[in-house]
């Protein structure tokens, strides 16, 4: 049984307050037995003082200093075992949606508008931790880019790669954005409070009374609308780029386009969706409309972690109270029915001491099958719970994990890569880990034929497991192993240069070059998300102002 403690210092403590508590019985002792001895002899001690008087306290001492060294354990945090942790969070559903059209790249607001949208969407979430946010982007038309998570590494991944090129529609439309807002929050069905936040400089070419209309539908949903502006009154140029170099933005007729700030229809689209509007000129507006939200009710979430060790408490805390209740019932005089009622009043507290105990795991639970190297007897266990409707990314987590120990890879990958979308961060990655170690091992025992594809494929499971958390070491290593697995390019020429570079593949790579591809694979996912949101070539919208 493998022990861990949250806080080991008290650990340490905890060894040496015995010690402590042993020497200042001792030294309390000697300074009262030298205080009765300015009384008279031993003959007088027994006339004028009870035998308890000079009685030595080794069993107070021992039990005191057993008491201690319980309580101090229990605060350091014991752990052993295993079971799942339960996180708590409070928050609303909010929809980001954030103004994406070519206005936002003005300048007005320096360096533009959009990198000030950025910094502001990030200042909100350090703010509001527990809110679930959805992003959405939108110029002429609008696009959900994220549903409703609080995973903030995919929001960051989202606004590194948001600009004008990401919807596939120009222009600026408010209506359709707030409508697609309030379905996607509709859609989750929460119990909390639910907002949408619109992020943009308000110059909107569709038609203002729908997008009121919009507006006003939202707030009888439920649903509250903030409006937060980007950009001056005055307005700005867009400067846009033509290879290296640097253009205006230009109308139909040759003009050169100013894009202005409109805080009016803004204040207009927040009071109407009954929310609040938070002006350009304030400088932090992410706070603010933290801020904004708080007045919403907000909605307790209880999200399970992964397997872990819990938390022991109970086997200290218990044992140092019937000590401390032992002492305090020999230190009144020690009659039986004093015992009698210490017991009648410490009842209550020892019976719910003992219902706080960990339960008894039932006699067959899959987990005790794999901590016992049954892989097969556990893998059979949760398939039956999945076979009756326990979809849980932790049971197909489970399943695919002892189908693996079990070498059975093909049903292993099954599970594995459905586990490798859940929404809990532990679940997910520990999913990914064993998904990428399965492809590894079809790399290295299984078809020659197939063990490029395997080996990518390992490589592809670790590169989304270390960007979401850099600092597994195994993770890590098994990603340059699967790069080494994988066949080098085809190039011309052969002898003794190929098989230097294979010796060289073999190699253990440094730690710098580990960092190395670590970025390199972290350039590769944003590139590759950047594809993903700019899938469509920009048309122009109807009206022709697309900006």
């Amino acid at each position: 049984m493998t022990w861990r403690f949250d806080r080991p210092w008290l650990a340490v403590i905890a060894l040496l307050l015995p010690i402590a508590t042993a020497a200042l019985f001792w030294f309390a002792n000697r300074r009262r037995l030298a205080r009765l001895a300015r009384l008279g002899g031993a003959v007088a001690l027994a006339r004028l003082a009870p035998e308890s008087a000079v009685r030595s306290p080794v069993g107070r001492s021992v039990r005191l200093a057993l008491a201690a060294f319980l309580g101090a354990l229990a605060l350091a945090g014991p752990r052993w075992g295993a079971g799942s942790a339960v996180v708590r969070s409070e928050g609303v559903d909010v929809v980001l949606a954030m103004d994406a059209s070519l206005s936002m790249l003005s300048d007005d607001e320096r360096p533009t508008r959009l990198e000030h949208l950025k910094r502001e969407v990030r200042l909100f979430r350090a703010a509001a931790p527990g809110d679930r946010v959805a992003l959405l982007a939108f110029a002429g038309k609008s696009y959900i880019l994220s549903p409703l998570t609080n995973d903030d590494g995919a929001i960051d991944l989202f606004l590194d790669n948001l600009d004008p090129t990401v919807v596939g529609q120009a222009g600026s439309a408010m209506t359709p954005t707030i409508v697609q807002a309030t379905d996607l929050l509709r859609a989750a069905r929460g119990s909390g409070g639910r907002a949408i936040v619109i992020l943009t400089d308000g110059e909107a070419f569709d038609d203002h009374d729908a997008a009121l209309a919009a507006a006003r539908k939202a707030k009888d949903g439920e649903i509250a609308v903030v409006t937060v502006g980007f950009g001056t009154e005055a307005g700005g140029t867009i400067t846009q780029y033509d290879g290296t170099q640097a253009v205006l933005k230009r109308d139909e007729e040759g003009k050169v386009v100013v894009t202005r700030y409109d805080p009016a229809f803004l204040r207009d689209i927040a009071a109407a969706g009954g929310g609040e509007f938070i002006p350009a000129t304030v400088s932090d507006r992410g706070l603010r409309v933290h801020q904004a939200l708080a007045r919403l009710d907000a909605k307790q979430r209880e999200i399970r972690e992964g397997e872990t060790r819990p938390l022991q408490l109970t086997w200290f805390l218990l044992p140092m109270v019937l000590l401390l209740l032992f002492d305090a019932w020999n230190a009144d005089g020690g009659r039986a029915t004093r015992l009698r009622r210490w017991l009648r009043l410490a009842a209550p507290a020892l019976l719910l001491t003992l219902a706080a105990a960990p339960p008894v795991r039932a006699q067959g639970d899959p987990m005790d099958a794999f901590r016992a190297k049954r892989y097969l007897d556990a893998a059979r266990a949760w398939r039956q719970k999945i076979a009756e409707g326990d979809q849980r990314p932790l049971t197909l987590y489970n399943y695919g994990t002892a189908m693996l120990a079990a070498d059975s890879v093909g049903a292993a990958l099954e599970a594995l890569e459905r586990a490798a979308s859940a929404p809990d961060a532990a679940v997910r990655q520990r999913a990914l880990f064993n998904l990428g170690l399965a492809h590894l091992r079809r790399a290295k025992h299984g078809d020659p034929a197939d063990a490029g594809r395997e080996a990518k494929a390992a490589a592809g499971a670790y590169r989304t497991l270390l960007l979401q958390r850099s600092d597994d070491a195994d993770a890590r290593w098994n990603y340059e192993l699967s790069l080494r697995l994988m066949p080098p390019p085809q190039s011309g020429g052969g002898g003794a240069n190929d098989d230097d570079r294979r010796q060289q593949q073999q190699q253990a790579m440094s730690k710098q070059q580990a960092e190395q591809l670590l970025a390199a694979a972290q350039r590769d996912e944003k590139e590759t998300q950047a594809r993903r949101q700019r899938g469509t070539r920009q048309e122009r919208p109807p009206g022709g102002k697309d900006w």
